[in-house]
């Protein structure tokens, strides 16, 4: 059984899957992950999702306000073992409507090309490439997109 529940960056099992997280961005980013890694940190994060399966963690995601109207999707993750299962779209999904309960019109985030499998959720999500922003913009590395809500 798979559920869900909102919390914030604060919650351990949110603050253990982060940490699996940046553990596998390491790998992934080589070099670049110390760029990254300075824009991730969660203790301003007031939004945060964990989801659960048979009452083990197995995903999160978060939202951090960027502009009065746009919240930043931050902080995804799906245990490997668990991808494919609609999982890490099941979170998009909830972020997206806890932004909207709150009254914000969009939704922006940032991947690395690197992320190959994040780039296709959020394309098959409804998220549009658009130019790199804020901190991300010489960066060549990253992809950013957006969705209207």
């Amino acid at each position: 059984m798979v559920s869900i529940i909102k919390t914030d960056a604060s919650h351990r099992d949110f603050v253990a899957l982060v940490d699996l997280l940046d553990q596998e961005l390491a790998e992934r980013d080589g070099e670049m992950h110390a760029y990254y890694h300075q824009f991730n940190e969660i203790s301003r994060i007031k939004f945060a999702i964990i989801t659960y399966k048979d009452g083990i963690p197995v995903g999160c995601g978060a939202l951090k306000e960027f502009e009065k109207d746009t919240q930043e999707v931050k902080r995804m993750y799906v245990l490997p073992e668990m991808r494919g299962q609609g999982i890490a779209s099941g979170i998009l999904k909830e972020l997206e409507h806890w932004a909207m309960k709150q009254g914000y019109k969009k939704c922006i985030l940032e991947t690395g090309k690197n992320q190959p499998e994040a780039i296709e959720l959020y394309k098959k999500s409804g998220y549009k490439i658009i130019a790199n922003y804020g901190q991300y913009i010489s960066i060549e590395n990253s992809v950013c997109f957006e969705k209207l809500l």
